[in-house]
């Protein structure tokens, strides 16, 4: 179960392929989808970071910046990045801390869940979509909410 609508998103701080550690709380003031995924390179997820980079100009021009969470480490999303042209960062959530914060773990496995979020100008859930088998469905969503 996701995150209930209306809550407060939790500040987190983890490492981003801008180089630098990217900090939820600094980047309140305007819409941010955080999109949670299980692992670089495989159908589902590149699928799904490629649909975002397919319609990074709208979210763009709603005035909403695009972040992705998994497991993997930094250098294995600068693989990713670099492999898929993708041009928003990527996070490592390498610990899983803040995939359950979120409540966007998969017991047992460990993984991040496809769980995607629209936090808002003052940083709480205005948006949650969770769904594992329908990648291309949380892009629809976000930019429906965004909207």
């Amino acid at each position: 179960m996701a995150l209930p609508l209306g809550t407060l998103a939790p500040d987190f701080t983890l490492p981003s392929t801008a180089g630098k550690p990217f900090v939820l709380s600094q980047h309140l003031g305007k819409p941010l989808v955080v999109f949670f995924y299980p692992k670089d390179f495989t159908a589902g997820c590149t699928a799904e970071a490629c649909s975002f980079q397919d319609n990074l100009g709208m979210f763009s021009d709603l005035g909403v910046m695009v972040v992705g969470i998994s497991r993997d480490t930094i250098e294995t999303h600068h693989k990713f990045r670099a492999a898929h042209k993708l041009t928003y960062h990527l996070l490592a959530d390498v610990s899983g801390a803040v995939s359950s914060l979120y409540d966007a773990k998969i017991p047992i496995l460990g993984l991040s869940k496809r769980t995607t979020y629209l936090i808002d100008n003052e940083g709480k859930i205005a948006a949650v979509f969770d769904d594992m088998f329908n990648a291309r469905k949380h892009i629809k969503e976000m930019l429906a909410a965004a909207k």
